[in-house]
């Protein structure tokens, strides 16, 4: 008798927006099946079995929330000998990004369609050497900031994930998120290595649509660095 499945997350957020052009349409009907990983959502891997990482060539790094999929792409570009995944619920990112994947030729990365959390269910402890949190979802509100990224339901399976030294990279525009990062990281396995403002940010770093409408709009970048502590820690 097959066991049921794990009950279903509460998820927060959009998984639609405006309506997409053709050109995403056919990105998503195309390109979507043959880039998504397999064996990461709960109908396909009720058991919740680790992923076999046969796909990763190299280092593997990820990006959460990956919104339009500027950077995710240049990283990839950049670093051919990196495996990359993308990890977005947002249909109108997801259809953004594959245009921009056609668009630079790349290879080296793979997505995960949905909740970053089924994806930390299914990767192996220390596989990840690299992970991004670009402009995440600022929750303004006080009584929504446990919907956040940077809370112990994400960030502990997050420390879990990563290899000992491992860089996590976070960026934002929302000085409450940054207090809430400072004070919720390093707890879940981290140590700050280095926070900067404005023109500080990581000498590999592509400003994306989210900074460039945080510039316009007056509110100041901050760039965090933390490395994985040992895993015991």
């Amino acid at each position: 008798m097959t066991d049921p499945l794990p009950t279903q997350r509460n998820f927060y957020g959009r998984i639609r927006g405006k309506t997409l052009r053709a050109s995403q349409k056919d990105y998503l009907a195309e390109d979507l099946g043959p880039l998504t990983l397999r064996g990461v959502t709960r109908e396909d891997n009720p058991s919740r079995s680790p992923l076999d990482l046969g796909f990763a060539k190299g280092p593997l790094w990820l990006e959460v929330g990956f919104g339009g999929g500027e950077h995710l792409v240049h990283m990839a570009a950049a670093n051919p000998g990196v495996t990359l995944i993308g990890a977005e619920p947002f249909v109108n990112g997801i259809a953004m990004l594959l245009g921009k994947i056609r668009g630079a030729g790349v290879a080296n990365l793979w997505l995960h369609p949905g909740d970053v959390r089924d994806l930390f269910d299914v990767l192996p402890d220390g596989c990840l050497s690299k992970v991004f949190l670009n402009y995440p979802d600022p929750w303004p509100k006080a009584r929504h900031h446990r919907r956040r990224f940077v809370t112990p339901e994400y960030l502990l399976p997050l420390a879990l994930k990563m290899a000992p030294g491992a860089e996590f990279r976070v960026a934002t525009d929302i000085p409450d998120y940054v207090r809430q990062t400072l004070e919720e990281v390093p707890p879940a396995g981290f140590d700050l290595v280095h926070q900067a403002g404005e023109g500080g940010a990581w000498d590999d770093w592509l400003s994306t649509r989210y900074e460039q409408k945080a510039l316009r709009e007056g509110r100041a970048p901050h760039y965090l660095t933390f490395r994985r502590c040992d895993q015991k820690g």
